[in-house]
């Protein structure tokens, strides 16, 4: 699904944000040093991975798709390196 939901902790409470451009799961979702969130891979059904980004803004609630990874993957992890980059691994 492309569906989104922000939370916020000081109230409890869950509202809807926009939704991703590709709808997708089994991806991952990190935070960047500049408050925009990085989707990667994942699967839209239960057969192809894909190989997408997006990037979530949450000053615009807006999705906007990035540079697509070299492989297809999904149930992989992504990690916020050092020096900003991120390092997406394994997966299938």
């Amino acid at each position: 699904t492309n569906t989104t939901e922000m939370y916020d902790p000081a109230t409890g409470n869950w509202t809807k944000a926009a939704p991703m451009k590709i709808g997708r799961f089994w991806h991952t979702a990190t935070l960047l040093r500049n408050g925009q969130v990085l989707v990667t891979g994942g699967t839209s059904d239960f057969s192809f991975a894909t190989a997408t980004a997006e990037l979530y803004n949450p000053a615009t609630d807006t999705w906007t798709i990035t540079g697509s990874m070299q492989n297809q993957r999904f149930d992989h992890t992504a990690s916020l390196l050092p020096d900003g980059k991120v390092l997406v691994t394994a997966g299938d």
